[in-house]
Formats: structure tokens, C-alpha cells, sequence
């Protein structure tokens, strides 16, 4: 269980950076 809790917060944290750096620094995705 704590496997599956580990791999859900490290996919939420990847999004959200995910999403800052895509508002941050649209250019990156050009």
C-alpha cells in the first residue's frame, strides 16, 4: 500500500512542477 501512495505523490509532484514550469516558461515548450 505505501508503494501505491509513494508512486501517486511522486506523479502529483511531477504534474505540479510540470505545470509551473509550463505557466513559468512557455517558451520551453515550443
Amino acid at each position: 500500500m505505501t508503494l501505491i501512495y509513494g508512486l501517486a505523490i511522486a506523479i502529483a509532484v511531477a504534474l505540479a512542477g510540470y505545470l509551473c514550469v509550463a505557466l513559468l516558461k512557455p517558451e520551453w515548450f515550443e
